[in-house]
């Protein structure tokens, strides 16, 4: 009996070993899978909130926001100051002015978008007194004549020769009229006459006045590009030389490291654009800007996708290049040519919105990942790209972010802890063969 008891003791100890073990080897990965991930989330949550703080605490990202937002708001409030100005004309008037003809001079004003006030001068020696005064900008002779104070260039386009030369033309149909004895119905025929149509057989290659808005947003889209991705290059190449890196990656792997710090600046990317957008949307609302009168939402929209998109692309290869260098020396050396495709994007893009037209080489810069973030904004402003063409540039550009992406991953962890000299890319290479 004892030896039985003895037994089953030892047979429910195997059991419950069995059991023990399987439940550890059943429970023991879930465990470990769910607190790795849980832990990479931490990991590059905390590496994200560093950069944040870091970059939203230093004096040069709000000096740069001041300064932005100065910009922007002269972009907007000046232009619209000019544009409610409406030019005055001084009038001097020597003799009798009939009330049609005065009606006929203001309408000739209000076409020439010029507002008009008549003077009354006693003779032409007044009149000549008044125009060397600066009293009066021209003066009407007894219906007749024309008087001004200096000789109109033909290169002259102001608002002020081109009233001059309207009157002029306005004040000799009138006579002309009054000389053949026309009534005045038929007077009010032929003032109120217009133009033929006129139709060609063929049709124009269309061409758009300059777009404000696209011109705006590349300029942007160039400064922030430049301030934020200067930042991952110099922020990955001061971790390396002061060795805070080594700390890092003693705990944390390399992919963890460049995605906390890539995302952490992005956050403050977009948090700065989107400050800049509000700012500049609201600014033109309550000044009546004609910057973004017009504009369809998409534009901005545009704009907002792909300056995201061109950060998305830029700063792995910002943050690959910072990884192979460990002084100042060598990293301005190196962003030269990092910045050459987006000073390039830049140019072109300028350009395009600035002439209100884009040639057949500058839409085909809108489907490559270095130039699409400046040249596709651009061809949404000037309305020349589809729903479909958009789409297909952002799937390039997404598909290429991921190759350089996982690229220069790899590049950052065979580099960052390699010190001494800037590492080449041969040496990466090389390295990996070995």
């Amino acid at each position: 009996m004892k030896s039985l008891y003895v037994g089953a003791f030892v047979v429910l100890a195997l059991v419950l070993r069995v059991i023990v073990r399987k439940r550890t080897r059943t429970a023991a990965p879930r465990v470990t899978t769910e607190s790795t991930r849980e832990g990479t989330r931490n990991v590059v949550a905390l590496v994200a909130g560093r950069e944040i703080r870091q970059r939203v605490r230093g004096r040069v990202f709000r000096v740069a926001t001041i300064l932005i937002l100065l910009g922007v708001g002269a972009a907007i409030v000046i232009p619209s100051l000019n544009h409610h100005r409406t030019p005055q004309e001084r009038v001097g008037v020597v003799g009798s002015l009939s009330a049609s003809l005065r009606a006929r001079v203001e309408a000739t004003a209000v076409a020439t978008g010029v507002k008009v006030q008549f003077e009354s001068l006693s003779d032409s020696s007044a009149a000549s007194a008044a125009l060397n005064a600066g009293k009066v900008n021209v003066v009407i002779l007894d219906d007749a004549t024309i008087e001004i104070k200096s000789p109109l260039s033909l290169t002259d386009t102001s608002s002020g020769a081109q009233f001059v030369r309207a009157i002029a033309v306005t004040l000799g149909v009138a006579r002309a009229q009054a000389s053949a004895g026309l009534t005045a119905s038929q007077i009010a025929t032929l003032a109120g006459a217009r133009a033929l149509p006129i139709t060609s057989v063929s049709h124009a290659a269309t061409s758009r006045g300059p777009d404000p808005t696209s011109i705006v947003g590349v300029i942007l889209i160039f400064m922030m590009l430049s301030q934020y991705l200067g930042w991952i290059l110099v922020g990955v190449m001061e971790e390396k030389s002061s060795r805070v890196v080594e700390v890092l990656l003693a705990t944390v792997r390399p992919i963890q490291v460049i995605l906390g710090k890539v995302l952490g600046i992005g956050v403050v990317a977009f948090a700065q654009a989107g400050l800049i957008v509000t700012f500049a949307l609201v600014l033109a609302k309550i000044v009546g800007s004609s910057l973004i009168h017009g504009t369809a939402p998409w534009v901005i929209v545009s704009i907002l996708i792909w300056l995201f998109l061109g950060y998305s692309f830029y700063c792995w290869i910002y943050a690959a290049a910072g990884s192979t260098v460990e002084r100042q020396d060598q990293a301005q050396t190196l962003a030269f040519p990092l910045t050459l495709p987006l000073l390039f994007g830049y140019i072109m893009s300028l350009t395009a919105a600035s002439s209100g037209s884009a040639s057949l080489f500058f839409k085909v810069l809108a489907y490559v990942p270095l130039t699409a973030p400046f040249a596709m904004p651009t061809l949404v402003g000037l309305g020349e790209v589809s729903w479909w063409q958009f789409t297909i540039s952002v799937a390039i550009d997404v598909v290429c972010t991921v190759l350089v992406a996982r690229l220069a991953a790899v590049i950052y962890r065979r580099a960052i802890l390699r010190t001494g000299t800037r590492v080449k890319i041969r040496e990466l290479r090389a390295r990996r063969a070995n």
